[in-house]
């Protein structure tokens, strides 16, 4: 049986509110999402930092993984191995959409990215 090395354990629940949930955690150095991603210099790919935004978006409000259209989604800066990680997630019931907004937990100014995606209930 194969071992997940990207499963994120720890994340913390900072607020959470009916549609809304605020979370912090890492996604360690040692992920299978930084393997082979620039081996000299790891970063996040920006379809890792979309998965766990999605797969958060299914924990916390029961959303399908699969998302019919991106509204609008932006890159703003690198997600280094064990960077501690603020994920603020809005779900907009009567818009069918998620935005969300990915910044370092200590420095909310550093986003690494945000944007707005359709979902569909499971």
């Amino acid at each position: 049986m194969s071992q997940n090395l990207h499963d994120i354990k720890d994340e913390k629940v900072v607020l959470k509110e009916e549609n809304k949930v605020s979370l912090e955690f890492v996604i360690p150095s040692t992920s299978d999402f930084f393997d082979g991603h620039f081996p000299e210099f790891k970063l996040l790919p920006a379809v890792a930092q979309f998965e766990v935004i999605t797969r958060f978006s299914r924990k916390y409000f029961g959303t399908q993984r699969y998302v019919p259209n991106i509204k609008r989604i932006k890159f703003s800066a690198p997600i280094l191995p064990d960077s501690k990680i603020k994920l603020d997630l809005e779900y907009k019931v009567e818009k069918g959409t998620v935005s969300f907004n990915m910044a370092d937990s200590t420095d909310s100014a550093h986003v690494y990215s945000s944007g707005s995606f359709a979902v569909l209930p499971e």
